[in-house]
């Protein structure tokens, strides 16, 4: 006779998973893009730290994930108060 499995994490079906993953970033990572589908070549916009909503960093690495999946180049420096963002060739 075999043993009775016991799942340690609630279970649920399939069809009830949320298929949309909406990341924290999601909005200020929108923004940026669409802002930069209207930048004018050999210009970048400047993005207040304060108003990205999370560290640095973490919204860096989402849009980045953002434009590889959009297969977009673009750059992005940091200073104390400031994101800058611009598209590349």
């Amino acid at each position: 006779m075999r043993k009775q499995w016991a799942a340690r994490f609630k279970t649920l079906a399939e069809s009830d998973v949320p298929k949309d993953r909406r990341s924290k970033h999601k909005d200020i990572v929108t923004a940026i893009l669409n802002d930069l589908d209207k930048l004018k070549p050999g210009t970048a916009f400047k993005v207040p730290l304060a108003q990205l909503g999370g560290s640095k960093a973490n919204v860096r690495s989402a849009l980045n994930r953002a434009t590889r999946k959009a297969n977009r180049r673009i750059a992005t420096v940091t200073d104390d108060k400031f994101l800058y963002v611009w598209n590349v060739k």
